[in-house]
């Protein structure tokens, strides 16, 4: 009879302690108002720009023309996915993209976090912040622009490498022009531009990381390079894990203005990749339903590759995104 008396009295228990933790977290909603009104434009750029231009993805299954609308073009199901597939050109755009951006995630990547360990180990303020500033100014210089560098940079006329290289007695080379050396450019002048940028991420989470475990590691008679391998790396590993998650998941995507920039017609075969094929498709030739078909394979694969790494990160280091 008294277990029978107290499971109501528990259950009422409960209700009240839900209803109360519910009111007292409305009364901080409310208290916190403002701050959720400052996330009104920001939530409206997502709806308008992200979310509401979803509806378009349906003219991947039509034979859109732009002055019958979507709601009177033809609709043909999966015949784009399977010219996509069966195609002369998708594929080997399809293998420069993954081989670029490999050799990106492979050199590109490790490239921050090897700067922000050397820039976090620099004791003079002035040229830590120098070399910081130098590092990271490429980062808001367009492509156009940075293009023009590279090319400049690389001619086989009036380059400084190909200066330095007929000075030594060797004849010149065509690198943008080179398949040989493309790819190698896009990859090296890629982290010239993002490798700054990225490190500010590392050497923010470096600064929480407690002094006192430096002060305790000095004290045991630590080296530099031991500190960094058995308290700075495992301090930002979180970071590092969530940024390789990102990284891997954009492996499909490439940077068009990079390549659209530096590409010409000597380097097609190495150097045209999913950005420009559906460039060249949806904008010159108007095939805007193929263009389409070919955003949203993409799209649909670098969602899959986010989960499946975060996926392995969480079951072996148990950082993740979820």
């Amino acid at each position: 009879m008294e277990t029978d008396a107290v499971a109501p009295t528990a259950k009422l228990n409960n209700r009240l302690q839900h209803k109360t933790n519910k009111e007292s977290a409305t009364n901080l909603y409310w208290k916190q108002k403002y701050f959720f009104f400052m996330l009104i434009p920001v939530i409206a750029y997502y709806l308008i720009f992200h979310y509401a231009p979803l509806y378009g993805i349906v003219i991947a299954f039509q034979n859109y023309y732009p002055l019958k609308g979507v709601a009177e073009s033809e609709w043909v199901g999966l015949d784009h996915f399977r010219e996509l597939f069966t195609g002369l050109y998708f594929l080997p755009v399809l293998k420069n993209t993954l081989i670029i951006s490999t050799y990106k995630l492979i050199f590109g990547f490790p490239a921050p976090i090897i700067l922000c360990l050397i820039l976090n180990e620099v004791r003079i303020v002035i040229f830590k912040k120098a070399v910081q500033t130098i590092t990271y100014l490429p980062h808001f210089i367009s492509w156009v622009i940075l293009g023009g560098i590279v090319i400049e940079f690389l001619s086989p006329t009036r380059g400084l490498i190909n200066a330095i290289i007929m000075g030594l007695g060797y004849k010149s080379i065509f690198f943008v022009t080179s398949e040989a050396w493309f790819r190698t450019i896009l990859v090296l002048s890629s982290i010239w531009k993002e490798v700054g940028w990225s490190t500010i991420i590392y050497l923010a989470a470096i600064t929480s990381v407690d002094p006192e475990l430096y002060d305790a590691a000095d004290m045991d008679g630590a080296g530099r390079l031991r500190k960094i391998w058995n308290i700075t790396m495992p301090s930002i590993m979180p970071v590092v894990t969530i940024m390789f998650i990102f990284a891997v998941g954009g492996i499909i995507n490439d940077d068009f203005d990079q390549v659209y920039n530096l590409l010409n017609a000597s380097v097609l075969s190495v150097g045209d990749v999913i950005s420009t094929y559906t460039y060249q498709v949806g904008l010159v030739k108007g095939d805007y339903s193929f263009a389409t078909t070919v955003g949203l394979f993409k799209n649909i694969i670098a969602f899959l590759l986010i989960l499946l790494t975060n996926y392995v990160a969480k079951k072996t280091n148990d950082y993740s995104l979820w």
